[in-house]
């Protein structure tokens, strides 16, 4: 998918009772019930992402890595830079300095 997050497709709404429809129908109490408990765990922020950036065999940090290759065309020698793409480790996880809001939050936070 690109650049959802993905919980639609799964079936999985966070900010509901039940969004998936595969339970069984609940008596209203007790939906109600599942609706508060669901809600109270559910969060509209968001806390942590998936990081863009990688490390390289060195320990640097960065988007991209790229190297310096010398290429000799017509008897002139020219630099060149080539992408490495090998031996990359992606960063992972990493916490927002900010909460964000949740982009499946169902909610007018503010209206103009």
């Amino acid at each position: 998918m690109m650049g959802g997050s993905g919980s639609k497709g799964k079936g999985y709404w966070p900010f509901s009772g039940s969004g998936s429809g595969d339970e069984p129908a609940k008596d209203g109490q007790e939906q109600s019930l599942a609706r508060v408990r669901s809600i109270r765990n559910a969060t509209p922020f968001v806390f942590t992402r998936r990081s863009s950036l990688y490390f390289d065999e060195d320990g640097d940090l960065a988007h991209e890595f790229y190297e310096e290759t010398v290429v000799t065309k017509n008897g002139r020698k020219k630099a060149k830079l080539k992408r490495i793409h090998k031996n990359l480790i992606p960063q992972g996880i990493i916490k927002l300095d900010h909460p964000c809001i949740h982009v499946d939050f169902p909610v007018v936070i503010c209206e103009a």
